[in-house]
């Protein structure tokens, strides 16, 4: 385990009906519990308790399986090993802890920049993020793009907010429709990328046309419905899931990779933790 797939880890764990999630499931042992057991017993609503499973199911912490009707959660022991391991490795005075590897600095140079467009259905939350991050990470390799089918009138505070704690220039962030990138002398899209179940088989105006898409499901923040500490905690994930993803895509050695290799690479980037670090 790398020191980025730990900081996920703990992140996901950062959260004390997570902690209580995780103790309720090692208890119960590798036959599981069904998550209305689960919200039951912690005292937790149905919702909540989907929501704190789901992410602790994102990060690679438990697994879900369904069993008749019920869908029935346990821990993946070997991730929790892992994590375990990753502790004891870097304790300080541990001489014979290797260093955690790095990820490359350097990349092939790519001229002219690529166009990328992320969609969610509002543009206000997921593609907004998705901007942002891919304007500060890829440099003037890439131009990030964001719009909506239908736009709200602007970004969720939350997600503003977010954006300005971690050091990201929000000035040029708004809502806009898709449609401003179907007029003439707009920029045509190399990439584009959904990031809502709404728009996944929907399709997209003619400047889509040529580009290389791809699907990456991520919840929304404005339809959870989660205390103030919990939708803090969901738009966290939903950034950390978003870095992730770009740090790889804008990593990939484009120059040497044929378009349907780039599809693949990219559609595996949408799947789970596991998919997504097989697409690196």
């Amino acid at each position: 385990m790398d020191v980025e797939d730990a900081a996920e880890s703990f992140a996901a764990l950062a959260q004390e009906s997570r902690l209580a999630v995780l103790r309720l499931l090692r208890d119960a042992g590798p036959a599981g519990l069904p998550a209305g057991e689960i919200a039951a017993r912690l005292g937790l609503a149905a919702s909540t308790a989907s929501f704190h499973l789901a992410g602790l199911e994102r990060a690679g912490l438990l697994q879900a399986r369904r069993q008749g009707r019920q869908i029935r959660y346990a821990p993946r022991a070997a991730a929790l090993q892992a994590l375990l391991g990753f502790l004891s490795q870097t304790w300080p005075g541990d001489a014979a802890a290797p260093p955690p590897p790095t990820r490359p600095t350097e990349t092939p140079a790519m001229t002219p920049a690529f166009n990328v467009l992320f969609l969610c259905t509002h543009n206000a939350a997921r593609s907004i993020l998705a901007e942002a991050l891919l304007t500060q990470l890829g440099g003037e390799r890439f131009r990030a793009y964001s719009a909506g089918a239908t736009p709200d009138a602007a970004p969720m505070p939350e997600v503003m907010d977010l954006l300005r704690r971690l050091g990201h220039d929000t000035a040029a962030l708004h809502t806009k429709s898709w449609d401003v990138f179907a007029r003439p002398g707009a920029a045509r899209m190399d990439f584009v990328i959904t990031l809502c179940d709404s728009l996944a088989n929907e399709r997209c105006p003619d400047y889509a046309e040529g580009a290389v898409t791809a699907h990456w499901p991520l919840p929304d923040p404005a339809r959870f419905a989660g205390s103030t500490a919990d939708r803090a905690l969901l738009l966290g994930e939903i950034y950390g899931g978003l870095r992730r993803r770009l740090e790889i895509f804008t990593n990939l050695p484009f120059d040497g990779l044929d378009r349907l290799t780039v599809k693949t690479r990219l559609d595996r980037l949408g799947g789970t933790p596991e998919a997504s670090a097989s697409a690196a």
